[in-house]
């Protein structure tokens, strides 16, 4: 497996025979002629729902979070640590490490903005942590200090890594599941407990900063998903029985993680988040994100934080992506049952 070239004129590919990766593209953005409609539609929508986090009033969330429990402090300053690490490696990743190998123009487009919104989202970490956290420098070290925080970045950092070290075929679409998994499982925890303060008419304003950055990652977790399906179609023979297991054991790994971090920052003084509520709505993302790409789910368990899902939301406007105008997300909900 070897990087694209940017600049390739010798390639006569045409549009129907572009690949995921594997491709061999001229390096033109021909976006007139494109082959996966599904990724334009989607870098359209991600346009329409730009946003910055000055627009988000955290004025009063400096005074809610003095009135925190010791507890409630602790799990928001290992929550945003635990979001800017993710954040910071999946700027890097998407560019240094993904990017190279995919060969379709259209989705070059995403990845790209993809990227600019994880930068986006550590600036909005940085702005929680400045104006809120009164201990700001040791925040911006638990990703160091921590061990519990540790060795989940170092579990989540480790297919990236290999990915780096052996570019393959297989890999690539490994490295596709890593990115669902992490879009679309190990935010979620962090993001309950935000959404559980909220709730309780806490750190409105983080809540706030929350959904936006919960609105893009629906987006990339509907990329990743995307990417998947399509490159079981175009290259059938590389999902066989052994990759099914792998991808198995990294859902498995994936749930035992987030459940014990949120088990871990929360460490049962959370109302309304006990540590079986947390394993089992993780436990029903991770079947969720299973059943989106043709996989059989392993948990079938209920939700059972529904109202998380209402938090999440910033209107009750709902439409069919695929059929639907994309403007109406613009500052709007998005909701992956609408896929």
């Amino acid at each position: 497996m070897e990087r694209k070239k940017i600049y390739n004129p010798e390639s006569d590919e045409k549009t129907a025979d572009r690949k995921i990766f594997g491709g061999n593209p001229t390096g033109i953005f021909e976006l007139n002629d494109i082959k996966y409609q599904w990724a334009y539609n989607l870098w359209e929508m991600m346009l329409n729902n730009s946003w910055y986090p000055k627009e988000v009033d955290m004025t009063r969330d400096v005074n809610d979070y003095k009135h925190l429990t010791d507890a409630e402090k602790s799990a928001y300053d290992k929550v945003l640590a635990q979001l800017i690490f993710m954040d910071s490696l999946q700027t890097n990743n998407i560019i240094d490490n993904l990017n190279p190998f995919i060969t379709s123009p259209e989705i070059n487009l995403i990845l790209v903005r993809q990227a600019f919104e994880e930068a986006l989202h550590s600036q909005s970490y940085a702005v929680m942590v400045d104006s809120i956290s009164t201990n700001s420098k040791e925040i911006y070290e638990l990703w160091r200090t921590d061990m519990m925080l540790k060795t989940k970045n170092d579990a989540i950092a480790k297919v990236y890594d290999e990915l780096s070290q052996n570019p393959s075929d297989t890999n690539i679409v490994k490295a596709m599941f890593a990115n669902q998994i992490l879009e679309g499982i190990y935010f979620y925890s962090g993001f309950a407990y935000l959404y559980t303060l909220a709730r309780s008419d806490k750190m409105l304003g983080s809540a706030q900063m929350i959904r936006f950055i919960q609105r893009d990652e629906v987006t990339h977790l509907l990329l990743f998903q995307n990417m998947i399906n399509a490159t079981k179609k175009e290259r059938p023979e590389l999902f066989t029985k052994e990759l099914e297991d792998d991808v198995y054991e990294m859902f498995r790994d994936a749930v035992k993680l987030e459940s014990e971090w949120g088990a871990y920052i929360t460490q049962g003084q959370i109302l309304g988040l006990t540590d079986d509520i947390i394993a089992q709505y993780i436990e029903h993302l991770a079947d969720k994100r299973l059943k989106a790409v043709g996989m059989e789910p392993l948990y079938n368990v209920e939700h059972p934080i529904k109202w998380v899902d209402n938090f999440s939301q910033f209107n009750d406007q709902k439409t069919n992506f695929f059929e639907g105008n994309v403007t109406n997300y613009s500052k709007g909900s998005l909701d992956l049952d609408d896929f």
